[in-house]
């Protein structure tokens, strides 16, 4: 297993020796983010902007202006929320092609302080018109969206985890922008999942198939745009769905659902896992899973509690 950001920094540094046109802009961050590989190998394509992410992102903009393909680099609260407006006029509003990496995302950064937590990322650039959100589930999922992301023209998020974790795709592995991945055939009752949550999702499945359920479970890499057909078909006939995630339930993947779901017509039940419209905290990240219901335990326990209730409302 290895961590999203040493992954992040040796890919770019890889890419980079033989595409010249790849450059690195680190927010004094480079240590954490592991950008400061890319400085070893490259310093003269490594930009050190210091603690002002504002410029940092209007600098990044210029350099694909020129014809560059700039990756910006520090953790994902400075960018998508300090630097959310210069993203927004200078990057997604001119289409340029700039790759936003969004390090130490999520909840399990708890020792970090719960100032530098972001938990509304997915939802504040899915919200963004002319913006791509990515969130890859492994190393092998993220090698693919950084070989993906450079060829392609416009601006990318892509939401990096700090820990490393188990992994779920092999090395053959080859992303497609929107695609809805089957990573479990079941019935009555679908897991949907995001980025290295999706691991603890399928150990949640187990765990519901050990007491009797088929549960499907899909993951989701891309937030935006997503292959909308793809899921409904996929979720076609179920009676639950239940989407986890480790973001907000306001905005991102449960919301993405729902609004799919409902839009097209009737829909299933749909119950959404995350964080409910709090904080995070300094904490423990096991002690996190479990506070938030997005250890495969808790998953499991709501998942049955929500199908319990159904039950008892006639539902089925």
């Amino acid at each position: 297993m290895k961590a999203m950001r040493d992954i992040w920094g040796q890919a770019l540094v890889d890419e980079a020796n033989h595409d010249s046109r790849i450059v690195v802009l680190d927010g004094d961050l480079g240590n954490s983010t592991k950008a400061d590989k890319f400085a070893a190998a490259h310093p003269e394509r490594f930009l050190q902007m210091g603690i002002a992410e504002q410029n940092l992102v209007g600098v990044a903009a210029g350099l694909a202006s020129l014809g560059y393909i700039p990756w910006t680099s520090t953790f994902a609260v400075f960018l998508t929320h300090r630097a959310a407006d210069p993203i927004r006029m200078l990057v997604a509003q001119s289409h340029a092609n700039v790759k936003i990496a969004g390090s130490y995302s999520g909840l399990l950064i708890g020792a970090v302080g719960k100032t530098h937590l972001d938990i509304q990322d997915l939802a504040i650039m899915r919200a963004m018109p002319d913006m791509t959100v990515l969130a890859p589930a492994d190393a092998s999922e993220l090698l693919s969206v950084i070989r993906w992301a450079n060829a392609y023209d416009g601006p990318v998020y892509v939401r990096l985890t700090r820990d490393p974790g188990p992994d779920i795709f092999g090395p053959d592995y080859e992303f497609e922008l929107g695609r809805v991945h089957h990573l479990r055939r079941g019935s009555r009752v679908a897991l949907v999942s995001t980025g290295p949550q999706t691991v603890r999702t399928l150990a949640a499945a187990d765990l519901l198939a050990a007491q009797g359920l088929d549960p499907t479970v899909l993951h989701l890499p891309t937030i935006k745009p997503v292959d909308e057909a793809g899921l409904l078909a996929a979720l076609d006939g179920h009676e639950l769905v239940v989407t986890t995630e480790e973001h907000t339930v306001l905005g991102g993947l449960g919301g993405l659902v729902a609004e799919i779901l409902t839009t097209a017509g009737p829909s299933p039940a749909v119950e959404r896992i995350g964080i409910d419209d709090t904080w995070g905290e300094s904490a423990d990240n096991a002690y996190l899973l479990e506070k938030h219901g997005l250890s495969a335990e808790r998953i499991s326990e709501r998942t049955r509690l929500r199908l319990g209730s159904m039950v008892t409302a006639g539902v089925r």
